[in-house]
């Protein structure tokens, strides 16, 4: 850790693949002084982490004020890639996603907004999601405050998480113990939804974090903060 004052963190995505790991990590951290989750609806999370419920994030200046005095934003937030319509999946992840950014950040103006994305983002990509991700990287990135960008690829779920998505949850469900191999051996293809989570503690507290870590990079950081 490269700082002692505690973190006061907001996460979005809560309830999510990410997130779920995410909020775990945040919890298990004693980096962390406070968890607030930006929700849609009153969610069964953890008692510890304060809800801040929003039904439509693209209205998030209307809760500025209790987007206040946070140190970090993680947002996890978005919307699976497989089986998403495209107008759908640009209102959640980038049109709700930049709405939340900028009131984030002028509530917070000396805060960090870590966002997590995916492998190969790029706003010029032929594949849907990946040009929707890139375009919102490139978006995050002119916001006044400091930006970084997270890009996982495969996403293993640790114990006690999981996807909501029933088109998903097969692929989690008899694919886990191969994706945990995989990580083990190729680092830059899996990490875990809580890996994610501890490397974005680390990168909150970091006196210059880089703008782009890709897998392998977050297996780094998630695996030396755990140690």
């Amino acid at each position: 850790m490269h700082e002692t004052r505690p973190l006061r963190i907001l996460l979005t995505g809560a309830t999510g693949l990410v997130g779920q790991g995410v909020a775990r990590a945040c919890l298990a951290s004693p980096q962390v002084a406070r968890t607030a989750a930006l929700v849609r609806s009153q969610a069964g999370l953890d008692a510890r982490i304060e809800q801040i419920v929003l039904a439509d994030f693209q209205q998030a200046r209307n809760v500025s004020p209790q987007l206040a005095g946070f140190d970090a934003c993680f947002y996890c937030a978005g919307a699976p890639p497989v089986g998403t319509a495209e107008d759908e999946y640009q209102k959640v992840t980038l049109d709700a996603t930049l709405a939340v950014a900028a009131a984030w950040a002028e509530a917070n103006p000396d805060g960090r907004f870590l966002y997590v994305s995916g492998a190969h983002a790029n706003p010029h990509s032929r594949i849907m999601p990946l040009r929707i991700k890139g375009e919102t990287e490139a978006a995050l990135a002119q916001l006044a405050v400091r930006t970084v960008m997270l890009r996982p690829a495969g996403v293993r779920p640790v114990a006690g998480t999981g996807t909501r998505h029933a088109a998903l949850k097969p692929l989690y469900r008899f694919g886990g113990p191969l994706m945990a191999a995989a990580g083990r051996v190729l680092p830059s293809l899996v990490t875990s939804n809580e890996a994610i989570g501890r490397a974005m503690i680390v990168l909150a507290t970091m006196p210059d974090p880089p703008a782009v870590l890709e897998c392998a990079q977050i297996n780094r950081l998630g695996s030396a903060s755990a140690d």
